[in-house]
């Protein structure tokens, strides 16, 4: 396979990231950030979740933010839905893309949807079902595609069944969820092979965490694999809360830098993207993992005369 030229950058930090935080962000300051994000370039955005507001409280303003954000032409803004009530909701919401999931361990599917594999694929079945003939696009999600924390690797088989089962549904947009950080590139190039092989009209994003800090490699090994679509999250933001140990999703910021470095377009601007991180760390009050927003590009210089000098 040949690099891609061009590569689409999902931006999942508003959802994702922000579904770990336990301090309310209020709706104002969210569309101030998608907005922000919507500015620099970004065009398609998993903007929130239709989850319980009782599970997850971050996201309980939900349908305001959709209504509340910008929408520029071209833009798409996805939604997590994880029932059907929820997906009622995200067309109700005029969302544009409903993302399903489940994952691909029994254990962690219990720990994060508290059901098993098979009633989860019963569900999106429905789920299905009911979308069908509705304007809103749809695409699966499956979690843990690279190992679990619980059970150790994750057999192809069991991956193919479950992308069997959206592609027998009409599904071809799938994200594969790295959700501990346990990808390796050897891991990501004979998983995305076997995939392509069986499914050649399934358009493949892949969902890396820097847990282990290879997140960017694992990038490097999907885009010599063919894959030209990601999701990151803004400053490295997220994790999940069902995993031990699962820090951050790879960081949008260093993600744009390393495939401007490589020379592939992504249509962002990535001093208004280290802006929009910058933002988002004060908001939250910390400092947040990502490096590019602190070091600036390789080719940003600093004064000379300001710089500390060895002494003797």
């Amino acid at each position: 396979m040949s690099i891609p030229v061009s590569v689409e950058v999902i931006e999942v930090g508003m959802r994702d990231g922000l579904q770990m935080e336990s301090e309310f962000v209020d709706t104002a300051t969210k569309v101030e950030l998608i907005n922000g994000l919507m500015a620099a370039g970004v065009r398609h955005i998993e903007a929130t979740s239709f989850v319980s507001p009782r599970a997850v409280p971050q996201l309980a303003d939900a349908a305001e933010v959709l209504a509340d954000a910008n929408r520029p032409a071209g833009s798409r803004f996805a939604v997590l839905a994880p029932n059907l009530k929820g997906v009622e909701r995200a067309i109700a919401a005029k969302a544009d893309e409903i993302v399903v999931f489940l994952s691909a361990s029994e254990s962690h599917n219990q720990k994060n949807l508290n059901r098993s594999i098979d009633r989860s694929l019963e569900d999106i079945s429905a789920i299905a079902q009911h979308v069908e003939g509705v304007d809103i696009k749809k695409k699966g999600a499956i979690a843990c595609a690279f190992g679990c924390p619980f059970e150790g690797d994750v057999e192809l088989d069991t991956l193919k069944r479950i992308v069997g089962h959206f592609h027998s549904l009409g599904f071809r947009a799938l994200t594969l969820g790295d959700t501990t950080g346990m990808a390796t590139p050897m891991l990501v190039t004979r998983t995305v092979s076997a995939l392509r092989d069986a499914f050649p009209d399934m358009k493949l994003t892949l969902h890396f965490h820097n847990t282990r800090g290879i997140g960017l490699v694992n990038v490097v090994a999907g885009l010599n694999a063919g894959i030209d679509s990601y999701e990151s999250s803004i400053g490295g933001l997220g994790g999940c809360p069902f995993a031990p140990g699962a820090s951050g999703n790879i960081c949008t910021e260093d993600l744009v830098y390393l495939l401007n470095e490589m020379g592939i377009h992504t249509g962002i601007d990535l001093d208004k993207l280290i802006g929009v991180a910058n933002h988002m760390e004060s908001v939250l009050g910390r400092t947040l993992p990502g490096q590019v927003m602190k070091a600036g590009p390789r080719l940003r210089l600093h004064g000379y005369e300001d710089a500390a000098c060895a002494m003797g």
